[in-house]
């Protein structure tokens, strides 16, 4: 059973950074796609990132160039930079690992919440 531990997050005020990490028992390889997922106030999930193996990423529109993935496969440990928080980005952050033949896994959630 792959297991994703998650920390960081907590309380910010608007404009202040926050950085979530995610750290997998496995070994993370150039397979698979690690995606950030934000859980807002009406329950909804939405990714907000993902890195891919080769290490290309993705962001949903919102946060361009304000957060950004990386992951450091030697610490299996995938990262989320918040900078320039904004109110909008509060929200329950989830790591999802999703291999092809594989179950998607998901860590337990870290909260951010962005004060205004």
């Amino acid at each position: 059973q792959v297991q994703l531990v998650q920390s960081g997050g907590g309380l910010v005020q608007a404009g202040g950074s926050l950085r979530v990490s995610c750290v997998a028992s496995e070994r993370l390889s150039n397979t698979g796609t690690m995606s950030w997922v934000r859980q807002g106030a009406a329950s909804e999930r939405r990714v907000v990132a993902s890195i891919y193996g080769g290490g290309e990423t993705w962001y949903t529109d919102s946060v361009k160039g304000r957060f950004t993935v990386s992951k450091d496969n030697a610490k299996n440990t995938v990262y989320l930079q918040m900078d320039g928080l904004k109110p909008e980005d509060s929200g329950v952050y989830y790591c999802q690992w999703s291999r092809m033949g594989r179950p998607t896994y998901w860590g337990q959630g870290t909260q951010v919440i962005v004060s205004s």
